[in-house]
């Protein structure tokens, strides 16, 4: 069985790829990218009289737009991908994608009186910056997230979320880990089907 709570279960600061295109992925370019797009999601979550549905669909568009859901697919099914065929592998894009879009959009659905801040940026590597972010909430206390950034086809992307220190890219490769050993792409495609199948856009991750 699939994880009901891990998959981009984080907090509200959803990113989209409608800032400036990305000349190179620069600590200051990347920090405007997840500052700007940031406001943008929680700018949704301020506006009164929006059904949970509609906010829920504001957020499948933005996550689509500003996660590389491909590349992020690729990883967490490591080794495992290069086995699949080309059916497999489009498929499993395709489901992974909506699981994905459907488990993030409903958490982030109902949240409310959150306020952003970017804290830091910095360079990863040649091709990725590591913007860090705090999340301020009016009923708990301060979660931090840190969102790996990388120019992809010259426009700003996020590769992987860390929620108090924890990878959700890392995490859900180690889920898919355990279902593909057990059974192979198969079992992970029949998994991600289920899941996507009874998972209306409504539906809550916990």
């Amino acid at each position: 069985m699939l994880s009901r709570r891990v998959v981009l279960a984080g907090p509200p600061a959803v990113v989209v790829s409608g800032y400036a295109q990305a000349q190179a992925t620069s600590p200051d370019g990347a920090a405007q990218f997840v500052m700007t797009l940031a406001q943008q999601a929680l700018a949704t979550l301020a506006q009164p009289g929006l059904s949970l549905e509609h906010r829920e669909g504001v957020f499948r568009d933005l996550l689509r737009q500003g996660f590389d859901l491909d590349f992020i697919g690729r990883f967490v099914a490591g080794r495992y991908y290069r086995e699949m065929t080309p059916d497999q592998q489009a498929d499993y894009q395709r489901l992974f994608g909506d699981f994905v879009l459907r488990t993030y959009a409903g958490r982030l659905g109902g949240y409310s009186g959150e306020k952003f801040a970017v804290v830091a940026a910095r360079p990863a590597g040649q091709q990725d910056v590591l913007v860090q972010s705090r999340i301020e909430r009016p009923s708990g206390p301060p979660i931090g997230a840190e969102w790996r950034v990388r120019s992809i086809s010259g426009a700003f992307k996020i590769i992987d979320v860390a929620v108090e220190g924890v990878s959700m890219a890392v995490t859900q490769r180690a889920e898919f880990d355990a279902v593909l050993a057990r059974g192979g792409p198969e079992s992970l495609l029949a998994a991600l089907r289920a899941r996507t199948t009874k998972m209306p856009a409504t539906a809550r991750s916990g």
